[in-house]
C-alpha cells in the first residue's frame, strides 16, 4: 500500500494508560483494626458483591479487583493453623465469581503487618507461619494467573529491613508451590504510603526481596495513596496533591530501578476538591503507566452512604449505577486515555504501537509542534478508532492546518495485527479528513 507523507513536524509523545484499573470489594477484612485485632463477628459482606462486580466488569470494563481479608477469618481465629473449609469456602466463592469475569483478583491479607498488636516476624507470629499462610493460598490458587497475592495490607512502625526478611519468606513460599506467573505485591511501611515510599527507606529495603532464581520478575511494589490531610482517607476534603508529594518521585524510583507498582488502594471523599485532585491523580498514574500497572480503588462492598469513600454502586430497576467520583476519576481517566504506550515521529513518518490488550473506543492525541514557523495549540486526532484489528468505519483527523496526508500504523497487541490507515486531504485548520 502507498504511504502518504505528513507535511508537519508531530511531536513524539503519547498519553498512555495503566493495564488496570478496578476496585476493592471490602468485607471479610470488617472488625479489623490497624493494630491487627480482628473479630469475625465484625464481619459484612455483602450479599451482592458478586453483582457488584459483574456489573463494574459489563458497565465499566474494570478488571481488577482486591478483596481484603484477615488472617483471622482464613483460619477461623486460629493463626498459625490451616485454612479453615467454612470460612476459606466463603472466600473463595467471591474470587471465584471474580476469577469468572477473567479479571485479575487480588488476595489482601488485611492485617497491618500484626495480630493483636504483635508484629509479623518481629516478636508476633513468626515468619514461618506467615510463609505457610501463603504456601496455602498459592496452592489453592496457583493454577490461575489472575490471581494477585498481596501479601499485607499497610504495614506501620516495622522495622522495614526486618519486615522485607519477612516478605522474603513469604515470596519463597509462594514460588516453591509453583505458583511462579502470579504478581506478588510488596508493600512498604508507613501504612504502605506511597509518599513516605522512599524517605521511610521502604524502596531500598524491598528492592532486595527477589524470586527464588535471583530475579524479580512478578514482584510489584504496593502503594496506597489518600488524599485528605493526614492520607487517612477519613476526612472529605482533599488536601494534597498526590503527583507532586508522592507519584512523581515514586515514578522516578521506579523507572530508575527497572521496577514496576501499582496502588492497590486509592480514594477520596466527593468534595469539590477531591474531584480535580483525584482525576488529577489517575490522570498522572495513565500517562506513566510504564511503572505503574494500575490502581484499584476504595471502595465498594457493603458500605453505608455516610461512608466518606464509599464506592458502592447503587441499585434500581435491577440496573446499577456508579457515583459521580467513580464515573469521573476512577474510570475517567482511564476510559479517555489512549491504548498508546509510545509515539516515535521523525519527519514524515508516525508510528503508533497499541498495547492494550483491550480493544475499545479510543482516541488517539499527537501534538503538533509546529507549521511554516506557527506554534498550534491544536492537536491531531485519530478519533473513534472503534477497531484495531480491522477498520470497521472511517477515522477522522481534525484541529491540522496545511497536513497534505498522514500515514499510521496500529499494531493490535490482542489479535497481533496490523493495519495500515492512510489519510489524505486535510487542507485546512479543523477541517475533516476521512480514511481513504
Amino acid at each position: 500500500m502507498l504511504s502518504y507523507l505528513l507535511s508537519v513536524l508531530l511531536v513524539g509523545m503519547a498519553a498512555a494508560k495503566v493495564q488496570f484499573v478496578g476496585m476493592n470489594i471490602a468485607g471479610f477484612d470488617s472488625g479489623c483494626g490497624t493494630d491487627g485485632t480482628c473479630s469475625l463477628s465484625g464481619v459484612s459482606i455483602a450479599s451482592n458483591a458478586t453483582a457488584q462486580i459483574t456489573h463494574f466488569v459489563t458497565d465499566d470494563q474494570m478488571n481488577i479487583f482486591r478483596f481484603p481479608v484477615s488472617w483471622q477469618f482464613l483460619t477461623n481465629d486460629n493463626v498459625g493453623g490451616t485454612l479453615d473449609a467454612t470460612k476459606f469456602g466463603q472466600y473463595d466463592q467471591v474470587m471465584q465469581s471474580c476469577l469468572k469475569t477473567e479479571s485479575y483478583c487480588a488476595i489482601d491479607i488485611h492485617n497491618y503487618a500484626r495480630v493483636s498488636n504483635q508484629i509479623i516476624g518481629q516478636g508476633g507470629p513468626t515468619d514461618a507461619q506467615f510463609a505457610d499462610l501463603w504456601s496455602q493460598l498459592a496452592t489453592r490458587y496457583m493454577a490461575n494467573e489472575n490471581v494477585i497475592f498481596g501479601l499485607m495490607n499497610e504495614p506501620h512502625d516495622v522495622d522495614i529491613n526486618i519486615w522485607a526478611t519477612t516478605l522474603q519468606a513469604a515470596v519463597t513460599a509462594i514460588r516453591g508451590t509453583g505458583a511462579t506467573s502470579q504478581m506478588v505485591l510488596l508493600p512498604g511501611n508507613d501504612f504502605t504510603s506511597a509518599s513516605q515510599f522512599i524517605s521511610s527507606g521502604s524502596g531500598a529495603a524491598l528492592l532486595g526481596v527477589t524470586n527464588p532464581d535471583s530475579s524479580t520478575t512478578g514482584l510489584i511494589m504496593d502503594f496506597h495513596r489518600y488524599l485528605d490531610v493526614d492520607n487517612s482517607g477519613e476526612h472529605a476534603v482533599c488536601t494534597t496533591d498526590s503527583v507532586a508529594d508522592a507519584f512523581a518521585g515514586v515514578a522516578t524510583f521506579l523507572r530508575s530501578n527497572g521496577r514496576q507498582g501499582i496502588v492497590s488502594e486509592t480514594g477520596s471523599g466527593s468534595n469539590a476538591s477531591c474531584f480535580t485532585a483525584f482525576c488529577a491523580q489517575n490522570d498522572f498514574l495513565n500517562a506513566n503507566s510504564d511503572v505503574f500497572l494500575g490502581y484499584v480503588a476504595w471502595a465498594a462492598g457493603d458500605f453505608s452512604s455516610s461512608y466518606v469513600l464509599n464506592l458502592t454502586p447503587t441499585q434500581q430497576d435491577g440496573k446499577y449505577f456508579d457515583n459521580t467520583l467513580t464515573t469521573q476519576c476512577v474510570i475517567g481517566p482511564w476510559l479517555n486515555s489512549t491504548d498508546i504506550e509510545s509515539v516515535t515521529a521523525s519527519g514524515t513518518l508516525t508510528t503508533i504501537t497499541q498495547v492494550s490488550t483491550y480493544t475499545r473506543t479510543t482516541t488517539v492525541t499527537i501534538g503538533i509542534a509546529t507549521i511554516s514557523g506557527q506554534s498550534l495549540t491544536t492537536a491531531l486526532y485519530l478519533a473513534n478508532a472503534t477497531s484495531l484489528q480491522s477498520v470497521t468505519s472511517p477515522a477522522v483527523i481534525s484541529g491540522v492546518s496545511a497536513a497534505t496526508s498522514v500515514s499510521v500504523q496500529i499494531t493490535s497487541a490482542a489479535s497481533l495485527a496490523s493495519v495500515w490507515m492512510s489519510y489524505v486531504g486535510c487542507m485546512l485548520a479543523f477541517s475533516a479528513c476521512i480514511l481513504s
